[in-house]
């Protein structure tokens, strides 16, 4: 019998919901589970090193969160305009969702600073603007702009989010949210990582708005996924196939890297291929899934209904993980973008 959307669901008490972060980084909570044991046990974050074994590799997403949150007032009536850029369409050409939005137009102006104006130049469905900025953007942008924080986290974005809910190791700027399971690395812990032998190997997924969205038709294959941008380097991908030959384990960090490897490769007679090393993908995971690249996957606790939570079942089994998650509330972890961390073993 085929899986739907009710099947993916658990009951979390808004109080585990994180707010803010915990310093360090590296001493949230982590929940290991074993898919061939069954079992699951209590870990501090740093104690990751452990399952590392030399000669392994772990893949890590360097995509950098936009100050992506914005306001302007538009420029006839001083109306106040809140604007969320989600993908850069060509320089300084933007696609946006506003609110209010009814009333911008194809040719409205709206003031955002005083050096950084922008133009309504195309209207899209559900509130979504092309938005022409003049000005000095990116300068901008960093002065003005607030960290686009999940609703779910119940709380405005402050300046000390500007550095918390980016991973220490992110270079590449275009994503408007975090892959959360990043945030728990230190400097210091991948240097350890890497002193045991361990390859730490990037890759790039701006994560998008429908991250986070849950799935809201009755049927899980009736789901429409998003698109986001991916960009795999040709050594990554030399070191991940290299590592699969010699019979060592892959880590992938977040869902978001896993969503870019499995859209890069293929199995061709039992050996791991990559057949794109960049473009659009809107791979959905959901059980059952026959990974190709990852033995192991680092994450956060997800939202009930959302296709994280699907993709993470499809890896473990959807009985294991739900019920780890139960026994994950029973023991007070801290859930979603903010909270403490899985390590799912296959």
């Amino acid at each position: 019998m085929a899986l739907e959307t009710k099947d993916f669901d658990y009951k979390l008490p808004e109080n585990l919901i994180a707010k803010f972060p915990v310093s360090p980084r590296d001493s949230s909570r982590l929940l290991v589970l074993d898919k061939k044991k069954q079992t699951y046990k209590h870990k501090i974050f740093h104690e990751i090193f452990d399952f590392l074994s030399s000669g392994d590799v772990l893949v890590i997403n360097e995509t950098k969160v936009l100050p992506a949150r914005l306001f302007a007032k538009k420029e006839e009536t001083g109306a106040k305009i809140e604007v969320l850029l989600l993908e850069e369409i060509s320089l300084n050409c933007w696609k946006t969702f506003a609110k209010p939005a009814k009333r911008l137009k194809t040719g409205t102006v709206l003031n955002f600073s005083e050096n950084l104006k922008g133009t309504v130049t195309k209207i899209f469905d559900e509130g979504e603007r092309e938005i022409f900025f003049s000005g000095s953007f990116w300068e901008e942008i960093e002065k003005i702009g607030k960290i686009p924080l999940p609703p779910y986290v119940l709380r405005e974005a402050n300046e000390k989010d500007k550095e918390t809910y980016q991973t220490v190791y992110a270079k590449k700027r275009g994503a408007i949210a975090a892959p959360t399971a990043g945030l728990h690395f230190t400097n210091e812990l991948l240097e350890k990582i890497r002193a045991k032998g361990v390859k730490i190997l990037p890759l790039t997924l701006h994560v998008g708005a429908g991250t986070f969205k849950p799935v809201s038709v009755e049927k899980i294959t009736e789901h429409k996924m998003h698109s986001e941008f991916f960009e795999i380097p040709q050594e990554t991908a030399t070191e991940i196939s290299a590592c699969k030959e010699r019979g060592n384990k892959v880590f992938v960090v977040g869902t978001t890297s896993v969503r870019a490897l499995e859209s890069a490769t293929s199995v061709k007679n039992g050996k791991l291929e990559f057949v794109r090393l960049s473009g659009k993908t809107e791979i959905f995971i959901f059980p059952p899934y026959s990974f190709k690249v990852a033995d192991a996957i680092v994450t956060n606790f997800h939202l009930p209904f959302s296709t994280l939570l699907m993709l993470v079942s499809a890896f473990a089994g959807k009985d294991f993980v739900l019920e780890a998650y139960k026994f994950a509330v029973q023991e007070n972890y801290r859930f979603y973008s903010y909270g403490d961390a899985m390590l799912l073993i296959c």
